[in-house]
């Protein structure tokens, strides 16, 4: 019943008491006037803007704020979490998500609305060029993550500062006024910079700095970096180059040898470019040259000790104290004539002594000799009795040439075995189808010229000769097996007893069927020349079959006229016989 009264009930109903009438008592022209005060109240507000709203409520688990909307906003309570002391009254930006949800609430977002202001700010400040405070919040890959506005904007290393920062775990947590940029909208990446702003505050000084520059000018100077070439040196806002040749007059192979990073240094100005803003620095220039205290006492013959700083393929660098080195030429080495490589014979760090050859103090130049700390082997007075012609020594493959090879019987004695002198009876077109460098070798000494440093050697010399043995073997038209080795358009090489060798042209080589011998056959073959002077052995196989042919037939032929002869004696008896009885009848 009470339901079905609510439901009739009409408000305009003229029967209702004009007292408890709603709006009674106002003309329409006083309610017009009063409803457009009523909605000059009210805001007109868009989904996904950012307008001011004031806290009038908190509870315990959202904050409502009044946006000057029909309705209050509702904002969960966790995105005040930053807000420490968070009172009603309290005016805030808020993002309008939705003016009217399901349950008819106005939807806002604090969280929101400052990462659209942020932006904003940010955007500002990179067209402004605006300085903005952040704070470092953790070091990443390639550099430091900054927080400005709320939003995480990306450090690289190489725009915290002018001069390399190895250890960016200093900044995190720490203050830092930076500079926006550059802004990607698509990955939403902000990169900023604290450089930029460090280099403003050094034009100054630059510009004084160079005003200001000499050559010759000694300057004090921090090593801001390290490479391979040198360092650079800050000078109090530009930088200058200490390459490393002009770190110290000794040899060094990195700057780190004398150096260090952020070490204070005092150099000289050696050169500079006010344009390009170049500055060539020196270091070792501030000391004396070395040359110029080098003792007296060293002159040309003079020992002297000292460590290889350098080794090239013609000689290495002997340094007999810093800054003063001399040259030992790969020839001075060693009396040997076969040493091609210092890197075999020296290296870096080696400590030597050597003999002063030249000296030029002028040009700062010097040439030494290690061989000169031993005597020349040829000019011992016993080498005469030692290599005398006929004794027997062994020495060691140096080098190999078309004519011969060259055997080291020691440390700066070579002799030469010429390519006929190593075999009687092989015939060698090189020296390393006999042998290999490096091998040993025995020998006999055939010839010695001291005065021209000359040593002649022999292989073969060692045995007896066997041609002569070989002169009564194969003996002209003997004959013995030989395998073909090989052939050319001449003829073939062939194998035969006894290790040695002999040669067939190419019209001997043909066989009983027609055929040519291949390499690699054995047949019988005839001495037709034999030469002990010259080592030939002219041999042939066609002649094994052919002079037999030649005397079967000869002989056959001799048979058949005897035979022949023979029956003409018999006919004729018979014909005399026949005609004496003929005779005989007529008389």
């Amino acid at each position: 019943m009470a339901n079905n009264q609510v439901q009739d009930f009409d408000w305009n109903n003229n029967q209702t008491s004009k007292k408890n009438k709603f709006g009674a008592g106002y003309s329409a022209d006083e309610k017009a006037k009063l409803a457009a005060l009523y909605e000059g109240t009210l805001s007109e507000v868009k989904e996904t803007q950012v307008v001011t709203g004031t806290v009038v409520s908190i509870t315990d688990r959202d904050v409502v704020v009044n946006i000057g909307f029909k309705s209050d906003g509702l904002i969960p309570l966790s995105e005040f979490r930053d807000y420490t002391d968070l009172k009603i009254g309290e005016v805030i930006d808020v993002y309008v998500e939705n003016k009217e949800n399901l349950l008819g609430q106005l939807v806002l977002s604090r969280k929101k609305a400052k990462v659209v202001k942020a932006w904003e700010n940010i955007e500002a400040a990179l067209q402004n060029d605006t300085v903005i405070e952040g704070i470092v919040k953790r070091r990443t890959k390639g550099g430091l993550i900054v927080d400005i506005y709320g939003i995480e904007a990306f450090l690289p290393g190489s725009q915290i500062d002018v001069k390399p920062i190895r250890d960016f775990d200093i900044f995190v947590g720490k203050k830092m006024e930076v500079k926006v940029v550059k802004i990607n909208y698509a990955n939403d990446n902000v990169v900023v910079s604290h450089k930029v702003l460090i280099e403003k505050d050094l034009e100054a000084q630059k510009a004084e700095i160079l005003s200001n520059l000499e050559k010759g000018q000694v300057l004090e100077g921090v090593i801001k970096n390290m490479t391979n070439f040198g360092v650079f040196i800050d000078l109090g806002g530009v930088d200058g180059l200490l390459h490393i040749t002009d770190i110290s007059w000794g040899r060094i192979n990195h700057p780190e040898e004398k150096l260090r990073l952020d070490q204070r240094v005092r150099v000289v100005v050696l050169d500079f470019d006010e344009e390009k803003k170049r500055i060539s620095l020196g270091m070792k220039q501030l000391e004396p040259h070395p040359w110029d205290t080098l003792a007296e006492e060293i002159q040309v013959g003079s020992p002297v000790t000292g460590k290889i700083v350098n080794v090239a393929d013609y000689g290495a660098f002997l340094e007999i104290k810093q800054g003063v080195e001399g040259l030992i030429h790969v020839s001075e080495m060693s009396w040997s004539q076969h040493l091609r490589n210092p890197q075999d014979f020296i290296k870096i760090g080696d400590e030597l002594k050597a003999v002063v050859l030249t000296l030029d103090r002028e040009e700062r130049k010097m040439s030494l000799g290690l061989k000169q700390l031993t005597s020349d082997p040829w000019t011992r007075p016993d080498l005469k009795e030692r290599y005398s012609i006929g004794s027997k020594h062994t020495g060691i493959v140096r080098n190999l040439t078309n004519f011969g090879l060259f055997l080291e019987l020691e440390e700066g004695i070579d002799g030469l075995v010429h390519i006929s002198d190593l075999s009687w009876t092989k015939k060698i077109k090189h020296p390393s189808e006999f042998i290999k460098i490096s091998e040993k070798l025995d020998v006999q000494v055939l010839e010695l010229d001291v005065d021209q440093r000359r040593l002649a050697l022999g292989h073969k010399q060692l045995e007896e000769n066997p041609w002569d043995t070989f002169e009564t073997i194969f003996t002209v038209g003997s004959a013995h097996k030989g395998t073909v080795i090989s052939k050319n358009e001449k003829g073939a090489l062939l194998e035969l007893p006894y290790g040695i060798e002999g040669f067939a042209t190419t019209k001997h080589l043909s066989k009983e069927d027609g055929n040519k011998a291949e390499v690699g056959e054995t047949l019988d073959f005839k001495v037709l020349e034999f030469s002990k002077e010259d080592k030939r052995i002219i041999l042939s196989h066609t002649n094994t079959f052919k002079e037999t042919k030649e005397n079967t037939t000869h002989h056959s032929a001799k048979e058949e006229k005897q035979e022949d002869s023979s029956k003409s004696t018999l006919g004729e008896l018979d014909a005399l016989a026949q005609l004496k009885q003929e005779m005989t009848k007529a008389e």
